[in-house]
């Protein structure tokens, strides 16, 4: 059995799969003990500050006093039950919490076990709502270029079949129908908007929703676009009678500046998946909301109920966290540190112009740096551990998304390592 770090690291190099990465040639990953705050304690001793809030979920940093004892108080009552037939208190109340933290008419919540689940899970709903409308042959979703959307089958389909990672299965994928990127913000959204109203027209007859990112496109290349593509949408949704799906997964919970993305555009949803942050980091948890429309007309379907069930759906503990995880975000004052957080990533401003940097951008707690050429993830990272940060490079992008309470001079630290990372990648 592996024991000392070096065994564990060749263990870990011959046997265990990494996200993105090949078994047989695999890049280096570094070993973790222990994370407290916003630093990763890494073996050997070496601190790193987090500047991805591993992957964008643990939003208060690590060990958090308050949602370690959420988990230890639950698990005294149980850490699982099925949710089929039963139901528990922590479950309930996360909903409700939700229901009342979401726009107003998305009063229906279905409890995930991931993100890209509760993706496959709207488009689910939006299927079968149609379906219950008397409309099967509405069957295709409306999206835009540059999204991401989760890695399993039904969320590859919307992902970028070109950009996007996932390219190689678009002939085995159900065929979309994708618009344009919308323009940054500031630029031209009425001749994006003529094509993409153009295009559902042409299609209205066999779409059956509308799903996207709002503002902030993820791990499709972190693209910020302007607020009023999303009213766009709204009304083209609207008009042609499609189901608006917003994927917040990677820009609920403040990560933007608003609670959620769309607020930014005053648009409300028909559905609305969430996740990562949810818990704060701690467990794996989404949901999906929905309008009391939309729920009808899926129990209109020959169905009759939504055919979807996952084992750990409304886990109790990820259920308790997440409660206790939105009590934090709630008396944390969450909306100056992530203006705090935004304030310091601008830094990155300084970048533009560099040699091999193509754009810079910043949105709410949210710092990229585009390159004109793919990023050297290895010679990246490496820089920047150099500098005690960690940061996961991918594509052309070298990117952070600290925890909300991340020090000024620890931001300082994270925008100097980008740097780094950026002279070298």
């Amino acid at each position: 059995m592996p024991e000392t770090p070096e065994q564990l690291l060749a263990y870990d190099r011959e046997h265990v799969w990494h996200p993105y990465t090949s078994m047989t040639e695999p890049t280096p990953v570094r070993l973790v003990e222990s994370a407290s705050g916003v630093r990763l304690r890494m073996a050997g001793g070496t601190e790193l500050v987090d500047g991805m809030s591993s992957w964008w979920a643990a939003i208060h940093g690590y060990a958090v006093p308050e949602l370690d004892a959420a988990v230890r108080r639950q698990l005294d009552d149980m850490a699982h039950v099925m949710f089929g037939g039963l139901t528990h208190a922590p479950a309930i109340r996360l909903a409700e919490r939700l229901v009342s933290l979401a726009p107003d008419g998305l009063e229906h919540v279905f409890l995930a076990d991931s993100g890209s689940v509760s993706v496959e899970v709207a488009l689910k709903m939006v299927l079968q709502h149609q379906r219950g409308l008397g409309r099967p042959l509405r069957t295709r979703m409306l999206t835009v270029r540059g999204g991401y959307h989760g890695d399993t089958f039904g969320c590859m389909s919307v992902c970028d079949p070109v950009g996007g990672m996932h390219s190689m299965f678009s002939e085995v994928l159900p065929q979309q129908v994708f618009a344009e990127q919308p323009p940054a913000p500031g630029g031209d959204v009425g001749a994006w908007a003529a094509g993409f109203r153009a295009l559902a027209g042409a299609h209205a007859h066999e779409l059956a929703g509308i799903v996207v990112e709002p503002l902030l496109q993820g791990a499709g290349g972190m693209f910020v676009y302007d607020a009023g593509c999303l009213r766009v949408m709204r009304d083209v949704a609207d008009e042609h009678g499609l189901v608006l799906v917003l994927d917040e997964i990677a820009t609920g919970f403040g990560r933007t500046g608003t609670f959620f993305a769309a607020e930014a555009a005053g648009v409300v949803p028909d559905v609305v998946c969430v996740g990562k942050a949810l818990t704060g980091g701690y467990l794996s948890l989404a949901a999906v909301l929905c309008t009391g429309a939309v729920a009808r007309g899926l129990s209109a379907s020959e169905s009759g109920v939504l055919m979807h069930g996952p084992t750990y759906m409304g886990n109790p503990l990820a259920s308790s966290v997440a409660l206790a995880s939105l009590d934090l975000l709630e008396t944390s004052g969450w909306q100056a540190n992530v203006a705090r957080v935004g304030a310091g990533l601008s830094e990155l401003s300084s970048l533009r112009g560099a040699p091999g940097v193509a754009d810079v951008r910043t949105i709410g707690a949210v710092g990229v740096v585009q390159l004109d050429h793919p990023v050297d993830v290895v010679k990246a990272t490496e820089a920047a551990v150099e500098e005690g940060v960690w940061l996961r490079p991918f594509r052309d992008l070298v990117y952070a998304m600290p925890p909300y309470v991340t020090p000024d001079e620890d931001l300082a630290r994270i925008c100097t390592a980008i740097e780094r990372a950026v002279l070298v990648a």
